[in-house]
């Protein structure tokens, strides 16, 4: 028998099984390998090979490596190991590989254990799953161990809790990797990250840049100073700048305008409004505009979870000694945006006590509530009421009361 033989097709499966056996058990010849399936050709070695009958049709053929052996040395001259080797090369001791990747994987957890964040639920929840899911062993594979030194050193300077700007993603890419690209979209890093942020957050990691940069924001970073934006209505400010002078034009119009965090950042505003109403859904905003116009009071819109823009703006307003009457969908999503607002100083509940639920609810057009539970601190009842009813109420229904207070609210 030639090596030529051997790299025929009653062969080629036999001895690759037998090869993956070895490395991964450091050459031992214990045990047995089989094919399933096997064609006749293979068959025909096995018989051969075992000196036992097997027949046509069998769903699986098996042959202990021992047994490999030595019919390998009777036909061939040669044991299995030494004609595996004459085949494809050295045997690699597998075994040996997987040592040096279970303390790989070793180091990489004590760089997340090291974490400032270790021992809050949230970032133990993260760990767990990137060493459970095999994130860090194929992180070892591809030679790519910094993403989690990466992401750590990310995830060490967030939230960002600056009372200023927030933070612009290459400005934390570069203090935490000295690489200003490191957290661009698609990278493995950035993938980590916002898992971990989403984690934290209580909600699935972002599926797209929209969302993604929701998050960031949540966290006090900025993806995109033009992407950042509020919408607003009527907002009164002095004029004294560029934006402004826009701004004060609109609110003497009674039309709705966009601001981006870019221009709040380049051109400052000083508000004049002394009460400023905010709002979860643009709908609220367009009624407003529409049956109210230059009448209404002034208005800002979140459009969702508020976006760094909106919170830049929600600050210049109470600098500037306005009050703040916030609100949201009667939703846990719009417990949890009240409850981030009502942060700012001056800042009440605008219509968001469980009374208000409650005569929302009965007027219909409720939807179940999904989504994680969230608490109501500002009137506790609220929270309680949403759980015994089991139902959302958007804030589309509060429309005619909402208007009224817009109306008598300048």
């Amino acid at each position: 028998m030639t090596l030529d033989d051997l790299r025929g097709p009653g062969w080629q499966r036999l001895l690759a099984a037998a090869r993956r056996r070895l490395e991964r058990t450091g050459g031992r010849l214990s045990g047995s390998v089989g094919i399933t399936a096997p064609t006749d050709a293979e068959r025909r070695v096995v018989i051969g090979v075992t000196g036992a009958y097997r027949a046509e049709g069998v769903r699986r053929l098996s042959v202990p490596l021992s047994v490999l052996d030595d019919g390998l040395r009777s036909a061939h001259g040669a044991g299995l190991v030494e004609t595996l080797e004459r085949l494809g090369g050295p045997l690699r001791d597998r075994s040996a590989d997987r040592a040096a990747e279970a303390a790989g994987r070793s180091g990489l957890a004590a760089v997340i254990a090291a974490g400032i964040h270790a021992g809050e639920p949230w970032y133990d929840a993260w760990a767990e799953a990137v060493t459970a899911d095999g994130t860090l062993t194929r992180l070892l594979r591809r030679g790519e161990e910094h993403v989690i030194t990466q992401t750590v050193r990310i995830l060490d300077l967030l939230p960002v809790r600056a009372a200023g700007a927030p933070l612009p993603l290459p400005v934390l890419a570069e203090r935490a990797t000295g690489d200003t690209k490191a957290l661009i979209p698609g990278t493995g890093t950035t993938s980590l990250v916002l898992r971990a942020l989403a984690a934290c957050a209580d909600q699935d990691p972002p599926r797209d840049a929209a969302s993604a940069r929701e998050l960031w924001e949540r966290f006090g970073v900025v993806a995109d100073d033009l992407a950042s934006q509020v919408l607003v209505l009527n907002l009164r400010v002095a004029r004294d700048g560029l934006v402004a002078g826009w701004l004060a034009d609109a609110a003497g119009a009674g039309i709705p305008f966009r601001l981006t965090l870019h221009q709040l950042s380049k051109s400052p505003l000083t508000v004049t409004s002394p009460l400023v109403h905010v709002c979860e859904n643009p709908a609220v905003l367009r009624v407003a505009a529409a049956e109210l116009g230059a009448g209404s009071a002034a208005l800002i819109c979140t459009e969702g979870v508020p976006s760094a823009a909106c919170h830049r703006l929600l600050r210049s307003i109470v600098g500037g000694g306005a009050r703040l009457r916030v609100r949201s969908d009667f939703d846990w999503a719009g417990l949890r945006i009240t409850d981030s607002l009502l942060r700012h100083a001056t800042a009440e509940p605008w219509r968001m006590a469980a009374g208000d639920y409650l005569e929302a609810l009965a007027a219909g057009d409720s939807t179940p509530l999904t989504g994680p539970v969230a608490a109501s601190d500002w009137d506790p009842a609220l929270a309680q009421a949403l759980t015994a009813s089991g139902r959302a109420v958007m804030e589309e229904r509060m429309l005619p009361w909402l208007l009224n207070d817009l109306r008598g609210s300048r």
